[in-house]
């Protein structure tokens, strides 16, 4: 099962070169029940490998000026906050036993899979959704926290407006995404897309550039609440973090020779599958 587990990092990788995005979702799924980590555990886990990859996708974005640093920090500094929070204090405050229905014992793993679950289900109809004229509050089939590759970062010469920042809807929505993040280590670049075109005012180029690297901000400062709480196994997770990274590269050179349209849909499908299965296994088996 450990050897399937480094084989699901590279496809984690490939996943995320091939179709640009939603690969890392797949992570905490990979960790408990391939790895056999616990819930907890695998979400801190999975904000490292996310955090990292997510930086390694945001220097292509940046090299070609596609990352808004100012609407990076704007929105970050909440959503860092939160993560970091979540991570330091309120996950590890959440009691091992929530709570009892009959003779089933809702534990504080079985919570954040189930949580994360939803994420996924969630997540999984945004990838499916076919969408002709995206709307700000859409998601344009960007999934979680990572990278798209079939979006022109090339520079053009196209110029990209100034932000114009709503700061209250971007306070709030970088304290739910934070906290989200959080609890299940999933990035939720999902969410914070539409927020930075809607909020922000951004391009749509522009804000999958700075969602990376927000998401990878938040993600790395969230682990850091990490280690002051657990124990971590830095040989293991460099080792899962670089097959995952090598994956990534692998898969951008596959995604010239292959179209990834169908391969999101059947993507999507998949996280939605793994999403109830997750929810069947958690509460009945």
């Amino acid at each position: 099962m450990e050897i399937l587990g480094y084989l699901a990092a590279m496809l984690i990788g490939l996943s995320l070169g091939l179709i640009g995005g939603g690969g890392s979702i797949l992570t905490v799924p990979v960790l408990v029940y391939l790895i056999g980590l616990s819930p907890v555990i695998s979400t801190a886990y999975s904000l490292f490998i996310v955090g990292l990859t997510s930086l390694v996708g945001s220097y292509k974005f940046y090299k070609n000026g596609l990352v808004s640093m100012k609407t990076a920090v704007v929105f970050g500094i909440p959503s860092i906050v939160a993560v970091y929070l979540t991570r330091r204090y309120l996950v590890p405050a959440i009691p091992e036993e929530i709570f009892s229905v009959g003779d089933f014992m809702v534990t504080k793993g079985i919570m954040l899979m189930l949580l994360f679950a939803g994420l996924m289900v969630f997540a999984s109809i945004s990838i499916i959704r076919k969408k002709q004229a995206p709307s700000p509050t859409e998601t344009v089939d960007m999934v979680d926290e990572n990278i798209d590759t079939e979006i022109d970062v090339e520079g053009n010469g196209t110029t990209h407006p100034q932000p114009k920042f709503n700061y209250g809807g971007i306070l709030a929505e970088g304290l739910v995404v934070g906290t989200l993040t959080g609890l299940v280590g999933a990035g939720g670049g999902f969410l914070i897309i539409p927020a930075l075109v809607l909020f922000s005012k951004l391009d749509m180029k522009m804000a999958v550039g700075t969602s990376l690297l927000i998401i990878a901000a938040k993600s790395l400062f969230g682990f850091i609440g990490d280690i002051f709480n657990y124990e971590i196994d830095w040989m293991f997770l460099g080792i899962f973090s670089a097959i995952s990274i090598a994956g990534i590269f692998i898969g951008t050179a596959l995604s010239a020779k292959i179209h990834a349209d169908k391969l999101k849909t059947s993507f999507g499908w998949f996280v939605l599958v793994m999403g109830v299965y997750i929810i069947g296994k958690e509460l009945f088996f």
